[in-house]
């Protein structure tokens, strides 16, 4: 991710065991999650707490908890599910899920974490083994129904809430955008909250990146496709 200015990476061998890393980037706090059962990475302005691993899951994704007030996140929303801040959004900023050479053929002074990490981890393999390709989703999860993809296939999607609080459930806009289908066309517009927005495939960095038409980026996540209708189905 890139924030004023200053870049750094974030190696998935070690996203794969910690899932949270607490940074300072370009003068901003930064919290960088990553969920390994469902493959979103949602990165935010954190300010002056932090944030952790709270053991628990919500629809086989990882649930983070803000250590100032103990308000447990539903990391794939970023929204606050249990706690002081309930509905609450985390202020998202752009990140990308690419290879890390890739990442520094694009920004060469870039940063990366390093793998002392003061704990005992075996950091050069994938420890869930065939989980990233194969059909197995570990824990029930909702709206399967509606999947019409392997529910690994690699997707990105973006989020925008309305305001309304309905338990259990996300309110607002939501688009997905499938890697596959971009790699082939290039780009697809699509309708978010009432405007245009583009999803382009990027050829340096191997992944999709949602962006309003003046080319802003909009903060995005990968997933694996049963995390969308899981997540922003019905």
């Amino acid at each position: 991710m890139v924030v004023n200015g200053k870049a750094k990476a974030y190696p998935y061998n070690v996203l794969n065991w910690h899932e949270i890393v607490n940074d300072t980037i370009g003068g901003v706090n930064v919290t960088v999650s990553y969920c390994p059962l469902c493959d979103t990475i949602v990165a935010f302005d954190r300010g002056n707490t932090t944030f952790g691993v709270s053991g628990k899951l919500y629809q086989s994704c990882l649930v983070m908890y803000d250590r100032a007030d103990d308000t447990l996140y539903a990391q794939p929303w970023g929204t606050g599910i249990v706690g002081p801040n309930v509905n609450a959004q985390v202020d998202m900023l752009p990140a990308v899920k690419t290879t890390l050479g890739q990442w520094l053929e694009q920004y060469p002074d870039s940063q990366i974490l390093s793998t002392r990490t003061g704990h005992a981890r075996n950091y050069d393999g994938y420890l869930y083994v065939t989980y990233y390709t194969d059909d197995r989703i570990v824990f029930d999860v909702r709206n399967q129904a509606q999947l019409e993809l392997h529910p690994k296939t690699i997707v990105s999607y973006v989020w925008e809430p309305d305001g309304k609080t309905p338990h259990n459930q996300f309110s607002g806009d939501s688009l997905q955008f499938v890697h596959d289908d971009l790699r082939r066309q290039g780009s697809q517009e699509a309708e978010l909250a009432g405007r245009s927005v583009r999803a382009r495939w990027d050829d340096e960095l191997d992944t999709v990146v949602v962006e309003e038409l003046d080319g802003t980026v909009i903060p995005s996540s990968t997933a694996f496709a049963f995390v969308y209708p899981a997540i922003y189905g019905e």
